[in-house]
């Protein structure tokens, strides 16, 4: 199951479970639609494919929460 990360690890914005927008690479490292542009699609970490993330809803996010902690660091 994905770990659903709640924000980008580039600039720090919001990247909700619920909501489509954000990006992974095979290691689940989560960036935001402008930052993976600014990326070119490749995973600065790890040199991945940065991929949509699908979205988790209802009662699968219920049963499932998106983690809550950061990956940002300023």
């Amino acid at each position: 199951m994905l770990e659903m990360r709640a924000d980008c690890e580039r600039c720090g914005v919001d990247t909700p479970a619920d909501e489509p927008g954000a990006f992974i690479c095979s290691f689940e490292c989560t960036f935001c639609a402008p930052c993976t542009d600014a990326l070119d699609d490749r995973c600065p970490n790890c040199g991945g494919e940065l991929m949509d993330r699908p979205t988790r809803m209802g009662d699968a996010l219920a049963r499932n929460p998106a983690s809550t902690e950061r990956r940002f660091r300023a």
